[in-house]
């Protein structure tokens, strides 16, 4: 079963590296369309790639209420709690201080998957989360400026805990493919979204669509951020551990970081090669010794693919 859980690993890890593009995009487009809009036209773009691939691929659709249940709580505290949280509280701080506060995801992922898979807490796991943690601040420090940072501050820890409960909900998903799953939370943050969206129409409509800028980060924070990264991150959930899955989100530091050096011309310090060396040897770690992966439920179910 190795090497499914490489399989596993190496979702997670393009996931996440999708989602560290993302954090770059979301600072460029955020100052003109707001957070809320944002994602709700995010998951609409998304909707129509992830129909179109669950047709392509002829997926076979079926009612069981008790997983559907736990796909609507996915889609709420993931899809839509997390999200706008995570894009208002980075609006409203900085990059650097999201990256900061999502780096304790791992130790909630841990904290939930005890408690909600009754997943063994190990000496492995809790070392692996205190690199990765300390691997985070290395690289982004502890700079916590910006406009209204208290409330952006509390939105980003709200982003980490709904985060990290809807990854550990994902694990419990038995009869739905990954893909299944990422379409049917998406459409039930669409439908939350929407009554915000109709409520303050004004900020939509002075959205210029026409715009360059506007088109290709929304085609990339939906179609790829979303569609792709969401359907990978969903599948890696199924075969990884909790524990050892949060670790992977920590990638997203790393590739914010390169980000911004070689296209915002941010500086990359000694503390950003340690940081990353830190977090990848965490994450490297975790995988070679997780023996709680989800290997003995058989990937949920022999029908679970991408």
């Amino acid at each position: 079963m190795k090497s499914k859980r490489i399989l596993g690993s190496v979702f997670l890890t393009i996931a996440s590296i999708i989602w560290g593009a993302m954090f770059v995009v979301v600072k460029i487009i955020v100052d003109e369309v707001h957070p809320i809009q944002l994602v709700w036209l995010e998951y609409l773009i998304a909707l129509v790639f992830l129909i179109a691939y669950s047709i392509m691929k002829r997926e076979k659709w079926h009612i069981n209420w008790s997983d559907l249940k736990l796909i609507f709580w996915i889609g709420i505290i993931g899809n839509t709690i997390s999200l706008v949280a995570q894009e208002m509280g980075t609006g409203l701080s900085n990059a650097q201080t999201g990256s900061v506060i999502t780096s304790t995801i791992p130790a909630f992922m841990i904290i939930f998957g005890w408690l909600i898979l009754k997943e063994k807490l190990d000496k492995v796991k809790i070392f692996s989360v205190v690199i990765a943690i300390l691997g985070v601040v290395m690289i982004v420090g502890l700079k916590m400026s910006g406009t209204n940072v208290i409330l952006g501050v509390l939105l980003l820890v709200l982003d980490s805990i709904a985060w990290a409960l809807m990854s550990v909900l994902v694990k419990k998903v038995k009869t739905y493919s990954s893909l299944q799953i990422t379409i049917m939370s998406t459409v039930v943050a669409v439908v939350a979204l929407t009554p915000f969206i109709l409520s303050d129409m004004s900020s939509l409509t002075s959205i210029n669509f026409l715009d360059p800028k506007v088109i290709w980060s929304l085609l990339y924070i939906g179609a790829v951020s979303t569609a792709v990264a969401y359907v990978m991150w969903n599948r890696g959930l199924q075969i990884v551990s909790a524990g050892s899955s949060g670790l992977f989100y920590l990638i997203q530091p790393i590739v914010g970081s390169f980000l911004g050096w070689l296209l915002l011309g941010e500086q990359i310090s000694v503390g950003f090669v340690i940081g990353s060396a830190m977090i990848l040897a965490s994450v490297w770690i975790s995988v070679k010794y997780d023996g709680s992966s989800n290997e003995e439920t058989q990937l949920a179910s022999a029908g679970n693919s991408i």
